[in-house]
């Protein structure tokens, strides 16, 4: 359901995916950063900027540490990468506001998996 509703989202907004990551098995809450292929793939891919946006269905398909993935979001958009949600917009760093709603977002959810 998730693929379906970002590639017609992307097609919506003109963009072209290039490529897709699925992790069957991983939690985004119990597995470090480290532990992850496809976020260490798809910050290698932002480094050698081979993409320009990141497109999720939502925020916390990306992670739900707060201890790594707001750092992981911001590392995205510091090289260059736009990170979007289909279901919550852009995430942008304009100012300190921006920031702490990157960071209370995966809090949140940190908490969400603890509970």
């Amino acid at each position: 359901m998730q693929q379906t509703v970002y590639c017609a989202f992307a097609k919506k907004q003109g963009w072209e995916i290039i490529r897709e990551f699925t992790e069957k098995g991983i939690s985004g809450y119990k597995s470090a950063l480290n532990e992850r292929n496809a976020l260490r793939l798809i910050r290698e891919d932002a480094y050698l900027r081979k993409f320009d946006i990141l497109l999720v269905f939502m925020f916390d398909r990306i992670g739900w540490r707060d201890d790594e993935t707001p750092f992981v979001v911001e590392y995205l958009v510091n090289n260059g990468v736009s990170v979007w949600s289909v279901c919550e917009g852009e995430q942008r760093f304009d100012n300190h506001v921006d920031k702490l709603t990157n960071y209370i977002r995966y809090w949140q959810a940190s908490g969400e998996s603890e509970d």
